[in-house]
């Protein structure tokens, strides 16, 4: 598999362009919690697949990521849309630069994972930290919503065995609410989803893309939320 560290700042540019082959996420959001006027906190917000979405809607929104490059991204699209309701800050998920009940939505994209992996050292208590930190910042009646990947390649969800035990504790232990969604790749042609999936996903995967003609690659996503009590 690539060394996603190195895509996460190195590679900026051509992961923001393999992530806008997937469909908006703002209609999933929104069958959650109502985003009209609302504060927002995005965690892992990379090149913002979901800043950008929801930033038209929101009061404000506070977008965080462990990589600088990332975000600079961010700010460029929002600043060359004329945006002045976002801001940026370089942050951990187990440390969120955010005052107490700040927020009433908090949404993480495809990127507790990294500290939920049970690869991971203490996987576990990054998760209780995260959720914490999460609980923290949050509003009362606030709502968290976190995506994951289900499984990418395949039509029906098959997880990761290494994040599992993460999935579990968000349902088991931490009383999420879940669902998982198609979030498929569409991309323009052959020779783009060779060259973007080899990039992200590894030669397997992109092998196959090749072998059996897909410029459609499936992507199964999982929806996970929860409604912070008043």
């Amino acid at each position: 598999m690539p060394d996603h560290s190195k895509v996460y700042t190195k590679q900026t540019e051509m992961y923001d362009q393999m992530i806008s082959k997937q469909p908006s996420m703002l209609e999933v959001i929104e069958e959650i919690a109502p985003v009209n006027g609302i504060d927002v906190i995005d965690m892992g917000a990379g090149s913002g697949r979901l800043t950008t979405v929801l930033a038209p809607h929101v009061n404000s929104i506070l977008a965080l990521d462990s990589s600088a490059e990332m975000l600079r991204i961010i700010d460029e699209k929002l600043t060359a849309r004329e945006s002045s309701n976002f801001n940026t800050r370089v942050a951990d998920h187990r440390d969120l630069p955010a005052e107490n009940n700040s927020a009433d939505l908090v949404v993480a994209g495809w990127s507790i994972c990294y500290l939920g992996s049970s690869n991971v050292e203490n996987n576990v208590q990054n998760i209780e930290t995260v959720m914490a930190e999460i609980m923290r910042v949050l509003r009362p009646n606030g709502t968290v919503i976190i995506f994951e990947t289900m499984g990418t390649g395949f039509e029906t969800p098959n997880p990761p065995d290494f994040l599992k035990e993460y999935y579990s504790l968000l349902e088991n232990k931490y009383g999420f609410s879940h669902k998982w969604i198609r979030a498929d790749y569409q991309f323009d042609s052959l020779e783009q989803a060779d060259e973007l999936t080899r990039f992200f996903f590894g030669d397997e995967l992109a092998d196959r893309v090749v072998r059996e003609n897909l410029v459609t690659v499936p992507e199964c996503a999982g929806v996970w939320w929860l409604k912070k009590e008043s």
